[in-house]
């Protein structure tokens, strides 16, 4: 072979590996995980006897550790009915479930023949392996396998850590009682492996120590051997093929192309009978949205008891996710994250070609739905679920007003499709701030007033306030705005609600609140603009605050509200809902006032793994 042929053929091989190399089977892999947007977890084990923190409650010293163990006499699943578990999953609409093999307190629900395992089938009175039969019916259902994994073991005699007041050994100063552990633990993930062949395999507890400790290199190796396209989640190496932030739904969309929000339906993982701070269906749908939103996926967790059974409250959660998801699939499967924040006062998500936008409308109203800054043309506007057209006004170049009836809404989030003739763009033209005068004035046309308190807020929230240099007044007193033949009305929504526009400065940053906001001039007050009749409690998501008081204003009712997921070992946020009566809502919009201890401070930080759960 010549020289010139030589160094082609070189070109030739490096072009090849450049291009496989380029052509990665990490999106081939990922895509049934992208799709899927809903995961089922099972937190299940012998915490669930006396409802208490899952392994925590030892390693906190809450209980001792024989203490622990003894539940495993009372841990019996006894109407443990693993097919009626996956009927259950397949129809909250999920397309995968994740359940704990071991949890950190190193009692394995598989006949683990490890060295010094302690196992259900040997060490509880169910005498069961309870991972086998469950595995078996998700492979028969079609839903995906995910197994969970405890990395530490605070049980086991050769791991080095006990609890956190107590430490078995230094690994450096001994070595092969690590070594011991480490083999330990790789047997059981290849028992895992080799048994059931799992699609993901959900690691925890890696906070622990590194990840040269752990060998994840290794364990890595092992899961691909059996098989290659198996998913593992960062909490190994950190690594992994995709984020799992932790109880608190993100403000902002993480950064890694494929995420996971793992979720309780109450305050707790396994099985708590004292446990009733419930989240309602409707807040469950609107979570699985907010992730669907940004690309993301919920994992859902169940707590069975410890005969088996699934408490009532969560069996019907999943049933009413189940009927939300049924009718309105084509908006939830195989979509992508949404357009940027702005174009509509919604929750939304795209199609693969981005050729539909998907519109989740969390309340009702007669008002109509704008959206604005659209480039592209519009095709069709239809209500997924009943495939009834919309009616839809064109305002001008770029903004549309889309009018639904009452009949159109679905008593937890309505879905409306919006197909355009070619992927969506975007408009570069900036928008017009409303004057006094287009505010103010009485037209002969259509009646825009709705539109303009809306267009209003949209402003204020962006730190453009028309009413700066007018006489209005906090109280709204004696106000005039100074146009010729001045709408009653509008004069008098602005007069209610003159505390929210008087000197107030632009709202919080996007993803804490669906809809436009204000703060006022010593931000110590959130004003929230809510349009139409909410579904369900209005959210604040990543409000650092500790709230003084929130009212209606105009009306000075004073509400209550209710925080969810505030995990008091955490500093990530609760998030704080409000419910509106009816009663109380302003025909045109509402606004609240949520009255804070201190200039509002808003938490915008990755939130990731919970490592102390003290």
């Amino acid at each position: 072979m010549s020289i010139l042929n030589r160094l082609l053929t070189f070109i030739l091989l490096i072009s090849i590996q450049a291009r496989a190399q380029n052509n990665s089977p990490k999106p081939q892999k990922m895509q049934w995980f992208a799709d899927a947007k809903l995961g089922i977890f099972i937190h299940w084990g012998i915490y669930s006897v006396n409802g208490i923190s899952e392994s925590w409650s030892f390693f906190n010293n809450y209980i001792n550790h024989d203490a622990y163990m003894k539940q495993s006499a009372g841990f019996g699943a006894e109407n443990y009915r693993p097919q009626e578990w996956v009927n259950l999953i397949k129809e909250s609409g999920a397309k995968y479930a994740v359940i704990t093999t071991k949890h950190h307190d190193g009692v394995a629900l598989w006949d683990s023949k490890a060295s010094k395992a302690t196992t259900t089938l040997n060490h509880s009175a169910a005498r069961k392996d309870l991972i086998t039969p469950f595995v078996s019916e998700l492979e028969k259902s079609g839903l995906k396998t995910g197994l969970y994994f405890s990395l530490p073991d605070w049980s086991y005699p050769d791991y080095d850590i006990f609890t956190r007041e107590r430490k078995r050994y230094d690994i450096n100063k001994e070595p092969k009682r690590w070594d011991t552990f480490v083999s330990y633990y790789h047997a059981q993930l290849k028992e895992l492996s080799s048994r059931y062949n799992p699609d993901l395999l959900w690691f925890d507890g890696d906070w622990e120590h590194t990840a040269e400790e752990w060998q994840s290199n290794k364990v890595h190796s092992i899961l691909k051997a059996k098989n290659p396209n198996i998913i593992i989640n960062a909490r190994l190496d950190q690594h992994g093929d995709y984020e799992t932030p932790e109880q608190g739904v993100p403000t902002i969309r993480p950064q890694g192309k494929y995420w996971e929000l793992c979720y309780t339906m109450n305050d707790s993982w396994g099985y708590q009978p004292y446990d009733s701070h419930y989240k309602s269906s409707n807040i469950i749908i609107r979570t699985l949205v907010d992730c669907i939103s940004m690309g993301g996926n919920l994992l859902l967790d169940i707590g069975p008891k410890a005969d088996g059974t699934i408490a009532p409250e969560q069996v019907k959660i999943l049933k009413d996710l189940g009927r939300w998801i049924k009718k309105h699939s084509e908006a939830i499967y195989e979509t992508q994250a949404g357009i940027p924040e702005g174009h509509v006062n919604a929750k939304t998500a795209l199609s693969k070609d981005k050729t539909q936008l998907y519109i989740y409308l969390d309340f009702k109203t007669t008002k109509g739905i704008l959206l604005k800054g659209i480039k592209s043309t519009i095709e069709k506007v239809e209500v997924v679920g009943s495939k009834s057209e919309l009616k839809s006004t064109k305002v001008n170049d770029t903004d549309y007003i889309f009018d639904l009836q009452e009949n159109d809404f679905d008593h937890d989030v309505t879905v409306l499709k919006v197909s355009f003739n070619k992927e969506i763009l975007f408009s570069e033209k900036k928008e017009q701030p409303l004057s006094l005068q287009t505010l103010f004035e009485v037209t002969h046309t259509m009646d825009f007033s709705n539109l303009n308190l809306r267009t209003l807020a949209g402003n204020i929230n962006s730190g453009i306030n028309i009413f700066d240099n007018t006489n209005l007044a906090a109280d709204g007193l004696g106000f005039k705005s100074e146009v010729k033949n001045a709408k009653n009305s509008i004069n008098a929504w602005v007069v209610k609600n003159a505390e929210a526009l008087y000197k107030t400065t632009a709202g919080i940053p996007p993803g804490h609140y669906i809809g436009n906001t204000a703060l006022s001039a010593d931000k110590q007050t959130l004003y929230l603009f809510v349009e139409g009749t909410p579904t369900g409690p209005i959210a604040i998501k990543g409000l650092k605050n500790k709230i003084s008081r929130i009212r209606v204003v105009g009306e000075g009712t004073m509400l209550a509200h209710e925080v969810y997921n505030k995990l008091y070992w955490s500093e990530v946020p609760g998030i704080v809902y409000i419910d509106i009566p009816k009663d109380k809502l302003d025909k045109e919009l509402t606004v609240i006032a949520v009255l804070l201890d201190r200039p509002i401070d808003l938490y915008r930080e990755k939130v990731g793994a919970v490592e102390s759960n003290l």
